[in-house]
């Protein structure tokens, strides 16, 4: 299992427990960006620069990863084709996109799309709140317990 990051977007404060896990682990974690970012040294971390574009570092990660991969992102397009390549993709507030829940959050995202282009504020995601953190962190490490070789 490798764990890729949708970096961009990324919260620093989730990036910073992915890399204790990436050492603690010792799990190859790469961050994908289409900006310059700093990373701690370590064998573990990487990072991947992409040009600049609509979803081209979404793609990069797509292309790049495996079945049983773990991918960090809260865009649920990329989770959606993260998942039908047989990987996992947890958003950075410990949510598992499953096949299960991956369509009624597309609709959702769509729904909400809709409502933003006629004009209706939707305000937008509070911030990561410490229990917000401490799941995120707990579900990481679940899934690396049970699938990092």
């Amino acid at each position: 299992m490798k764990i890729w990051v949708d970096a961009d977007a990324c919260p620093a404060v989730i990036k910073d427990i992915l890399f204790r896990a990436a050492g603690r682990m010792e799990i190859q974690t790469t961050l994908v960006a289409n900006h310059a970012m700093r990373i701690p040294p370590s064998r573990y971390i990487t990072f991947l620069q992409v040009t600049s574009g609509f979803d081209v570092a979404d793609n990069e990660i797509v292309k790049r990863l495996s079945a049983g991969d773990l991918v960090i992102t809260g865009d649920i397009p990329l989770a959606a084709e993260v998942i039908e390549k047989g990987a996992y993709a947890l958003n950075p507030r410990g949510e598992l996109y499953t096949t299960e829940n991956i369509k009624a959050r597309l609709n959702m995202r769509d729904f909400m799309d809709t409502l933003r282009a006629s004009g209706i504020n939707t305000g937008g995601p509070s911030a990561l709140s410490q229990s917000d953190r401490q799941y995120f962190a707990n579900q990481l490490d679940t899934l690396l317990t049970k699938n990092a070789k």
